[in-house]
C-alpha cells in the first residue's frame, strides 16, 4: 500500500494541501496522524473526489408576489 502526504493528495485532488487538511479535520478524508505529518492512502481520496466548486447556493424563497409586474407588460 502507497501512502502519500496531504501536498501530494492536494496534488491529486487540484486543491491545496491546506484544504486537504481541512477535508482531514472535518472527517470527510480518512487520514492517520505520524508525527506532525498527515498520511493518507490514495484510494480514500475517491470518497472526497466528486464534488461540487463553489459554495453551495442558498434556498430560493417563493415569491408571493409572482405577478406584480404582469400589469406593466401590457
Amino acid at each position: 500500500m502507497k501512502i502519500i502526504g496531504t501536498t501530494e493528495a492536494g496534488r491529486r485532488l487540484g486543491i491545496s494541501d491546506a484544504r486537504v487538511r481541512a477535508l482531514i479535520m472535518s472527517k470527510r478524508l480518512k487520514a492517520v496522524k505520524v508525527g506532525g505529518a498527515w498520511l493518507i492512502d490514495p484510494k480514500d481520496l475517491d470518497a472526497v473526489k466528486v464534488r461540487k466548486v463553489g459554495r453551495p447556493r442558498k434556498a430560493r424563497k417563493a415569491s408571493k408576489d409572482k405577478g406584480q409586474f404582469n400589469h406593466c407588460l401590457h
